[in-house]
């Protein structure tokens, strides 16, 4: 096990790519790294695993990925393509008979429990193979066994997601920012010299809620990071064509990319 294992279990935006009913390059190439479930990430230490939103697709990422273990999960906000497979963790509790930790901003949890009431209520506690969710708010840095987790605000039109800085060991070993239009000051110095940076990277054109690529890799260059990997992207980025265009340690991400960190 390295420092910090990094599962890139989803890279698309809210339809997936490719999208229903489109004939583009992108959405019809038989480059595996073109087809993009909706985002998250998965990751383990030799202490945790955690995962970092549940998207619809939650379900086909754990067995495509062979993920057994989920001790905690992570939210960014509460869009639909970022909670939806919410319910597929009733198999982690079945599995360990036991309660599942789950944090995001106070607004996020909010909404968590007027979605998925059943699993806030405590109606199913005593039964072994239901969600049985624990809520845990964020307002400010927490820890999870030996990472610790310092959580920022990002501008997400007229919604505010969280994005996450985590370190190991005194490493800033990995900050993830999906979900935001940009990166304000205090979420730069937040990042600064991290040594993965996951950034928010939709398309070309300019998007009222996301970053598009010029301005995230303006972004990247700013904040001095060891390595740079774009997600949450649309079916106008074609893998080939797009990454060959960016700069030195700065990539795409695609399904399935696993980094040892």
């Amino acid at each position: 096990m390295g420092e910090l294992d990094l599962i890139f279990v989803g890279t698309g935006t809210s339809q997936g790519v490719p999208i229903i009913g489109c004939n583009c390059a992108t959405c019809k190439s038989t480059d595996p790294r073109d087809q993009r479930l909706r985002t998250s990430i998965f990751l383990q230490t030799e202490h945790v695993s955690l995962v970092v939103d549940t998207p619809p697709d939650f379900r086909t990422q754990c067995l495509r990925e062979n993920i057994r273990q989920v001790d905690t999960i992570l939210y960014t906000h509460s869009h639909t393509d970022h909670v939806m497979g919410f319910d597929d963790l009733r198999r982690f509790c079945e599995m360990t008979d036991s309660d599942l930790p789950i944090y995001g901003a106070p607004g996020t949890l909010s909404d968590m429990k007027r979605i998925f009431p059943y699993a806030f209520e405590g109606a199913h506690s005593f039964l072994k193979n239901y969600i049985r969710a624990a809520p845990r708010e964020i307002h400010g840095e927490f820890s999870l066994k030996d990472l610790r987790i310092v959580p920022v605000s990002l501008p997400h039109g007229r919604f505010t997601t969280t994005g996450f800085v985590f370190y190991r060991g005194g490493r800033k070993v990995l900050a993830y920012y999906t979900d935001c239009k940009s990166v304000p000051p205090e979420a730069e110095e937040a990042a600064k010299g991290a040594e993965v940076l996951v950034l928010d990277a939709l398309r070309h054109v300019s998007h009222p809620t996301h970053l598009t690529i010029q301005e995230a890799v303006e972004t990247a260059q700013r904040l001095s990071v060891r390595q740079c990997y774009f997600t949450h992207m649309s079916h106008d980025l074609k893998h080939e064509e797009t990454e060959s265009n960016l700069p030195d340690r700065i990539r795409l991400a695609y399904d399935g990319l696993r980094l040892r960190i």
